[in-house]
């Protein structure tokens, strides 16, 4: 066990770990619409469900059946999930006839061209959010677009980090200190990340539609109708799913902030030749922002970011340079195709440990050659995950990865005991528990678990999916909720249609003005 965390934990102050009780949780959990026969929805999006490019709670991602459901921040799992929940609740209530996708893998598909690209209206904004979307489908055709996902985004409170900040006897500014924190925070994220993969991975299959056109290694199952890795946890992060060729060529550093903005505005900044052979219009219609290696830096993909809220008209770079990173997003979470959000409370909690665990350990930079090893102990994790006598790269050696596992989950136990004696609860301690089962017995993971439900009943991964997708549906529907559930949903969407109809009004110049001035 880590000496440097246990006494780092012991020097905690009272008002450090009172202030954990603050710690800021946003979940932005994606789904696809789908049609009662499986396929990905070709209508709008509901009205009901308001205007995509202003309503804070429901958006859509890629295509206009990629919902995105947005949490606020809350201070607390339970809370967490609960906003959550209401907000499924109000888009189950007004999907018709259609189901919201429980799974990571997409239903069938017809190719590209049945997947639409979302629609923002006809504000400069919103067209500019259409055309960079246009961008990803000539770059990386739209398949790959259709994959969902969970994004967890994690932030301390400033009283933690005053006292972090003395107990570490740093003499840096706070929102200095705050930055290398979770710098600190990301990179052993990324020593570590290949363990998210291995507990919550449940992506090991996909419908035969998502590999048209692809080289693959993968093997049918049930006739030809399914195809899967035996022992993947997510071919959602794999090679398959968000990988491309023009991104694997960027040696973005995740060390220090300063190199993080550098690398990655190079990388917006610099032309790439199959980019510009495509041209930023076509027949007098834009189709992607630029023909840069990124559009714009979200297009960056990557488990793990650094963020902060932007203001009206500023880039994700410039509010990083401005006033440093605010909180980050974990981006790696597939979808759990059995349960109603496709999250829980208790990975919420574990979610906490591990980000915890990351942030007060030591966390050296690292260097080339580590980068390629983390890199790899991803990408094992990803494809052969619960192959048995898997080994992973750990301080030079290659090692058991069920073993470094519970290792690690030994290390993390003094963290979820400050926060259950925080909490007065043993929660965060059977969360831990819950983990350590599944490096026990790998059947126990999600991943594993969708195989043999599939296998056991003869069913194809559409056919999992579907069924999961409509029971889901069926106890959302008839989820309690509040005396002003209603009001205040329909109330959202309402304001929201108004402010974008405000927003397309105010236009003050035409869109090719536009991105310039977007682009400077």
């Amino acid at each position: 066990m880590s000496a440097t965390l246990l006494a780092r934990l012991a020097k905690l102050d009272v008002h450090a770990t009172t202030a954990l009780k603050d710690i800021g949780r946003g979940i932005e959990k994606e789904g696809l619409r789908v049609d009662p026969h499986h396929f990905i929805a070709q209508t709008d999006h509901p009205s009901a469900l308001g205007h995509p490019l202003t309503h804070a709670s429901i958006t859509t991602d890629y295509s206009e059946a990629l919902l995105e459901l947005i949490t606020p921040v809350t201070h607390s799992p339970e809370a967490l999930v609960s906003a959550l929940q209401d907000i499924h609740v109000w888009v189950q209530r007004n999907l018709d006839d259609e189901v919201l996708w429980a799974g990571s893998m997409p239903c069938r598909l017809e190719g590209d061209a049945s997947i639409r690209i979302a629609e923002y209206g006809t504000s400069n904004t919103g067209r500019l959010k259409h055309v960079y979307r246009e961008g990803l489908s000539v770059r990386y055709g739209r398949i790959m677009q259709s994959i969902a996902g969970l994004h967890f985004n994690f932030s301390m409170p400033d009283a933690f980090w005053n006292s972090w900040q003395a107990q570490l006897e740093n003499r840096e500014t706070l929102q200095t200190f705050k930055s290398n924190q979770y710098f600190a925070l990301i990179r052993n994220f990324r020593r570590h990340s290949w363990m998210l993969m291995y507990l919550f991975g449940a992506s090991p299959a996909l419908d035969a539609s998502f590999l048209e056109g692809k080289t693959h290694q993968l093997s049918p199952l049930h006739g030809g109708d399914t195809w899967y890795l035996p022992y993947a946890t997510s071919l959602r992060m794999g090679d398959l799913g968000y990988h491309n060729n023009a991104q694997s060529s960027l040696n973005i550093c995740f060390n220090r902030l300063d190199n993080f903005i550098r690398t990655l505005g190079q990388a917006i900044h610099k032309p790439w030749p199959a980019y510009e052979a495509i041209g930023t219009q076509r027949d007098g219609r834009y189709i992607q922002l630029n023909t840069n290696i990124l559009q714009i830096e979200n297009e960056y993909y990557s488990p793990i970011r650094p963020k902060r809220t932007t203001e009206r008209g500023e880039r994700p770079l410039q509010a990083l340079q401005s006033r440093g990173v605010e909180y980050i997003e974990v981006r790696c979470l597939d979808l759990n195709p059995f349960l109603p959000l496709g999250v829980d409370v208790e990975q919420v909690r574990f979610l906490d440990v591990f980000l915890l665990y990351c942030l007060m350990s030591e966390s050296a930079l690292i260097g080339d050659a580590e980068c390629s090893l983390l890199d790899d102990n991803f990408a094992r994790v990803v494809a052969r995950g619960r192959e048995p006598g898997l080994h992973l790269h750990y301080e030079g050696q290659d090692v058991p990865m069920s073993a470094l596992g519970l290792s690690m989950l030994d290390e993390m136990l003094p963290v979820a005991e400050l926060m259950d004696s925080l909490n007065q609860t043993r929660d965060y301690r059977s969360a831990l528990e819950a983990q350590r089962q599944k490096f026990l017995d790998p059947q126990l993971t999600p991943s594993a678990k969708v195989l043999e439900a599939m296998q056991a009943n003869s069913l194809s991964w559409c056919e999992f999916a579907a069924g999961l997708s409509r029971q889901h549906q069926s106890s959302l529907q008839q989820a309690s909720v509040d005396s002003g559930f209603t009001e205040r949903f329909t109330a959202q969407a309402i304001q929201s249609i108004k402010e974008e109809q405000h927003l397309a009004a105010s236009n003050s110049c035409d869109f090719s003005q536009f991105l310039k001035d977007f682009q400077v």
